[in-house]
């Protein structure tokens, strides 16, 4: 069904998604949206880091006694 949209349909829906709700609106939209992605992207992060740091915290120590005590 959309691969019948060309470039034509594409303009005519931004037309009258523009004329609907305006230019403001549609602005404060993609605000949101930009804010909420850079969100999503901080939090990933975060996650990333804390599971690193709880894999650092269960490293065992697997040094064979017998060279623990020569060090």
């Amino acid at each position: 069904m959309l691969n019948n949209i060309g470039l034509p349909g594409l303009l005519l829906i931004a037309v009258v998604v523009l004329v609907l709700f305006g230019r403001g609106k549609i602005s404060n939209l993609m605000g949101e949206v930009g804010k909420g992605i850079t969100a999503f992207k901080k939090g990933v992060n975060e996650g990333g880091k804390e599971l690193e740091d709880a894999k650092a915290d269960e490293a065992k120590d697997v040094t064979p006694e017998d060279e623990k005590d020569k060090a």
